[in-house]
C-alpha cells in the first residue's frame, strides 16, 4: 500500500544513512509517512546522487554500507516510516572501470566476459572505444603507464584513470602495445558522441546501459534490492508491523528512467511479479500534456511531473502572456515558435551528442545508402510529440511521429515510411526497440536539455514535463486533471520539486508573480541588461529572471548555473567545444551584477515588490499538492522556503536543525507571519501532512468548489471528503489591485457550519464564509469537519 505522503532525501557521503536515521524523528513529527531514499546500492567514489551504481550487489559503503543501511530501516520501524526506494534498472557507472566487476570484467575478457551480454555493446564493430584520452588522441598514448596493484596485477594508467588488461597480455611490450593487444581502445574524449559502440544513459559515456530486458540481467542487478525488498516479510512490506503501509520497510519501489529500457512494460511486469501486487511501485515517466501511462504497466504511478505542470501552472496569470512575448521577441530581435525552436534543438542533439546511436539504428536499413538511413533515423527521431512509443501500445505517438517527419521532410518520406511500415510488422524487432528507446533520449537531451534553455520567454514554464507554449494552466483544467488523477492512479506522486527540477518550487512561485507585472518586469530587464549585458541575448532573459527569482544568491552560484545553461544551449558555447572568452564572460557577469551598488538597489527594490505575491503562490500550490489527489512528495528543505536552480544547486544541505527548532516554536501554537522565515511554510507543510497521516479518511474524492462573488476568479478551493476543504489565493497582484475580497464568499459542502482551519486552528463562521475573514491571516486554508 502505499503511505500518506514521502520527504526525499539525497543521500551521499556527507549526509549518509546514520544522518538519514537521526532524521526519522524530525520527519515523523513533521506528519511524513515514509522516506522517499535516493539509490542507496554502491555507486562512484563522490558521487553525490547515486544513479551511477557500479555494484548492484551491495549497499554503498561511502553512505554507511550494510551496517548503515539496517540502522536506518531500524531507525524507520522505530518512527513508524516506511522506506520508498529509488532504483537504477536502465544503466551502470563505469566512469571508474576498476570499481565496477562487471564493467571490468568485460575489459578483461571482451566478449568472452560472463557479463558481455549484460551491457548493449556492438561487439561486431571492434574494440571497445572508450572516451577518455585528451586532444591529440595518438601522442596521448604515449601517456599510459603500466602498474601493478597491491597484488601485482597489472593495468594501463592514465593520469588518474586506471583500466584492467587481459590476462597475459602485459607480459611484455611498451604500454601502448600492451594497450594494442586489449579488447578496448582509449580514444580521444570527443569522439564518444559519434563513436561509442555501447549504448549510454543519454549522452553520458561514464554510465553504460544494461539489457535488463535479460531474464539474467534483470537477476543480477535486481537480487540485492529485492532482499531488502523480502525483510518486510512475504505479504508486503512490514506485514504485522505498525503504522502506516507496513513502517520500517521497503513499501514501495521507484523506477528511474524507465523510457530508457528496450521493453518497459516487460520490465515493469517482471518487477511486478518479485514485489508483489501490492508493493507500491512508481515510474519516473515523463507524460506529455494529456498523454497517459501505458495501461499495460502494472505500476501506481508516475513520480508527478504531470502534477507538478499542473499545479504550479494554475498561478500564472494568463493575462501577461501577450506583453512578456511582446518583450522577449523585443530584447532577442527574434519571435521564434517553440515547436521550431524544439525541433531543431532535437536535431542539433540527434546530429552531435547522439549521432552513435542515430548510426547504430540507420545500420539496421542496410538496404538505403547509410548517408540517406541516418538523416531519416534522425528526422524520425525528432518528430515524436511525446518521449516515446511503446509498440504495439502508443502506435500514434509513432504515426504522428511519421506524418511530421514525412512534412518536414518529403525527400526522406519512402525511408520513414520503410522505418514505420518494418516497426508495425515487428514491433519487437531490433528496429523498433533501439528507434523507440532513443526517441526519448532526444527528446529528453533536446527539449528539456536544449530547447528550455534557449526559448526564455517565460521561464517558469520551462520545467521537466511543462509545456512552454502554454502561459498557465486554466482552473478547471487543474480541477479536471485532480479528479482524473483520483479516480484512475489515487496512488500516484505528486510533486513540487525533484532534484531534476530546473528550478524549486519557490523560484517558480516568485517568477509566476511576473505574468501579474508584465511592463514593469519588461522596464526593470531593459535596464539591467544595458548596463550589464551577456554574450547571448537569450541567455540574458533567462539570467535576470533567474536572479529574481533566486534572490539573494551568490555570485559564485549564479556563475555555476550560467555555465551550465549557457552550455546546455549550444548556441555560444557548449560541453564539447566551449569559447573561452564567452564561457570567461558568463563567469565574470554575477560578480560584476552584485558588485554594482545601482544594479543591487534595483534589483532589491524590484524582488520586495514581487516575493509577498511569491510567497503567497508558494503556499498556495503547496496547499494544492498536499492536499489534492495522489501521494505528495516534500523534496528534502522545501517545508521552508528554498530558491535553488537547478542541480547540483538544488543538492546543497538542508539546515535540518532550524527547521526543528521553528517546528518546535508552531507545535507551541505559534501563528508565524508570512515572511523570508518560512515558517508559515512550514505550518501549512505539516498542518496537511499530518492530516493526512492520522486522518486519511479525509483524502478520497474530489469535487471542485467555486466562490461568489466579484474576486471569485483569485480563489481555488475544492473538496476531498466532504469533511475538508482546500482554500489558496491565486493571481495576489491582481487580487490587490482591485481592493481584495471585498463579499467575496466561499459556500462549503452540505450547509455544514462546524468547520476548523487546521492551519490557524480557528473556527469558521457559517457554511458560506467570507474569503476576507477566512484568509485574513494566511492565503490559504484547510477546513476540516469534527472527526
Amino acid at each position: 500500500m502505499s503511505p500518506s505522503s514521502t520527504y526525499r532525501l539525497q543521500l551521499r557521503a556527507e549526509f549518509d544513512f546514520r544522518r538519514a536515521a537521526e532524521l526519522t524523528g524530525y520527519l515523523a513529527d513533521l506528519g511524513v509517512g515514509a522516506l522517499y531514499a535516493s539509490p542507496m546500492l554502491e555507486s562512484t567514489s563522490g558521487s553525490n546522487h547515486g544513479y551511477d551504481v557500479v555494484d548492484p550487489g551491495r549497499a554503498s559503503e561511502e553512505r554507511g554500507g550494510e551496517a548503515g543501511r539496517r540502522a536506518l530501516m531500524a531507525a524507520l520501524r522505530s518512527a513508524g516510516l516506511g522506506l520508498l526506494l529509488d532504483i537504477v534498472p536502465n544503466h551502470v557507472g563505469v566512469t571508474v572501470p576498476t570499481a565496477n566487476p562487471w564493467w571490468s570484467d568485460v575489459l578483461i575478457n571482451g566478449r568472452a566476459s560472463r557479463y558481455a551480454g549484460h551491457f548493449d555493446i556492438d561487439w561486431d564493430a571492434g574494440p571497445l572505444p572508450l572516451p577518455v584520452l585528451a586532444s591529440g588522441a595518438e601522442e596521448e598514448l604515449d601517456r599510459l603507464e603500466l602498474v601493478r596493484d597491491g597484488n601485482g596485477y597489472p593495468g594501463l594508467r592514465y593520469y588518474e584513470h586506471l583500466f584492467p588488461v587481459a590476462n597475459g597480455s602485459a607480459d611484455q611490450g611498451t604500454p601502448r602495445e600492451v594497450h594494442e593487444r586489449q579488447h578496448y581502445r582509449l580514444v580521444d574524449w570527443r569522439r564518444g558522441a559519434a563513436e561509442l559502440t555501447y549504448r549510454r544513459f543519454f549522452d553520458v559515456s561514464g554510465l553504460a546501459a544494461v539489457r535488463v530486458e535479460d531474464p539474467a540481467v534483470f537477476a543480477d542487478s535486481h537480487r540485492e534490492v529485492l532482499r531488502w525488498v523480502a525483510e518486510g516479510g512475504p505479504g508486503g512490506p512490514g506485514e504485522g508491523g505498525s503504522g502506516e503501509g507496513g513502517s520500517g520497510g521497503i513499501i514501495g519501489l521507484r523506477v528511474d528512467h524507465p523510457d530508457g529500457l528496450t521493453d518497459p512494460g516487460g520490465y515493469l511486469r517482471r518487477l511486478r511479479a518479485a514485489v508483489g501486487k501490492d508493493r507500491w511501485l512508481l515510474v519516473e515517466k515523463i507524460l506529455g500534456v494529456g498523454e497517459a501511462l501505458p495501461a499495460s504497466w502494472p505500476v501506481d504511478g508516475t513520480t508527478g511531473y504531470d502534477a507538478l505542470r499542473e499545479i504550479c501552472g494554475v498561478f500564472v496569470d494568463p493575462a501577461g502572456a501577450g506583453l512578456i512575448t511582446q518583450f522577449a521577441a523585443e530584447h532577442t530581435g527574434s519571435r521564434p515558435a517553440a515547436h521550431a525552436v524544439e525541433r531543431r534543438a532535437r536535431r542539433d542533439v540527434a546530429d552531435t551528442i547522439l549521432a552513435a546511436e542515430v548510426r547504430r539504428i540507420a545500420a539496421l536499413l542496410p538496404e538505403l545508402d547509410r548517408a540517406k538511413a541516418t538523416d531519416a533515423v534522425a528526422e524520425l527521431l525528432c518528430s515524436f510529440p511525446v518521449y516515446r512509443s511503446y509498440l504495439p501500445e502508443g502506435r500514434e505517438a509513432l504515426d504522428v511521429a511519421v506524418s511530421v517527419a514525412r512534412s518536414n521532410r518529403p525527400d526522406l518520406a519512402e525511408p520513414v515510411e520503410l522505418m514505420h511500415r518494418r516497426m508495425l510488422a515487428e514491433p519487437d524487432g531490433e528496429l523498433a526497440r533501439r528507434v523507440q528507446q532513443t526517441s526519448g533520449m532526444v527528446t529528453a537531451k533536446g527539449v528539456e536539455d536544449t530547447a528550455f534553455y534557449r526559448w526564455n520567454r517565460f521561464v517558469a514554464l520551462n520545467e521537466v514535463g511543462g509545456d512552454p507554449t502554454r502561459f498557465g494552466v486554466p482552473v478547471t483544467e487543474l480541477h479536471a486533471a485532480a479528479a482524473a488523477r483520483e479516480a484512475g492512479w489515487p496512488r500516484t506522486m505528486t510533486t513540487l520539486s525533484t532534484h531534476d527540477t530546473k528550478r524549486s518550487e519557490d523560484v517558480r512561485a516568485r517568477l509566476a508573480v511576473l505574468s501579474e507585472l508584465p511592463g514593469e518586469w519588461a522596464e526593470a530587464t531593459r535596464g539591467w541588461a544595458a548596463a550589464h549585458p551577456l554574450p547571448e541575448r537569450s541567455l540574458e532573459l533567462l539570467a535576470w529572471q533567474c536572479l529574481v527569482g533566486a534572490w539573494p544568491i551568490d555570485a559564485e552560484r549564479m556563475a555555476a548555473y550560467l555555465a551550465k545553461a549557457s552550455r546546455e544551449a549550444k548556441l555560444v558555447t557548449n560541453h564539447v567545444n566551449p569559447v573561452p572568452e564567452v564561457d570567461r564572460a558568463i563567469a565574470e557577469w554575477p560578480a560584476a551584477v552584485l558588485a554594482d551598488p545601482a544594479a543591487v538597489a534595483s534589483i532589491e527594490e524590484f524582488v520586495a515588490r514581487v516575493a509577498p505575491a511569491g510567497r503567497s503562490n508558494s503556499l498556495g500550490q503547496k496547499l494544492v499538492q498536499l492536499a489534492g489527489p495522489g501521494v505528495p512528495d516534500v523534496y528534502q528543505g522545501t517545508e521552508l522556503f528554498e530558491y535553488s536552480l537547478v542541480d547540483p544547486d538544488n543538492r546543497r544541505p538542508v539546515d535540518f536543525a532550524e527547521r526543528r527548532a521553528l517546528l518546535a516554536r508552531l507545535d507551541d501554537h505559534w501563528l508565524p507571519p508570512v515572511d523570508a522565515t518560512g515558517a508559515a511554510k512550514l505550518l501549512v507543510t505539516a498542518s496537511a501532512l499530518r492530516l493526512r497521516r492520522y486522518r486519511p479518511e479525509l483524502f478520497s474524492g474530489y469535487r471542485p468548489l467555486t466562490a461568489d462573488g466579484p474576486a471569485a476568479a483569485h480563489a481555488l478551493a475544492f473538496a476531498r471528503d466532504p469533511g475538508l476543504v482546500a482554500v489558496a489565493t491565486r493571481l495576489p497582484i491582481g487580487l490587490a489591485a482591485r481592493g481584495g475580497w471585498a463579499d467575496t464568499v466561499l459556500a462549503l459542502p452540505g450547509g455544514a457550519d462546524d468547520w476548523t482551519d487546521v492551519i490557524t486552528g480557528e473556527s469558521v463562521g457559517g457554511s458560506a464564509p467570507r474569503l476576507a475573514e477566512l484568509l485574513d491571516r494566511y492565503p490559504v486554508a484547510l477546513l476540516v469537519r469534527p472527526a
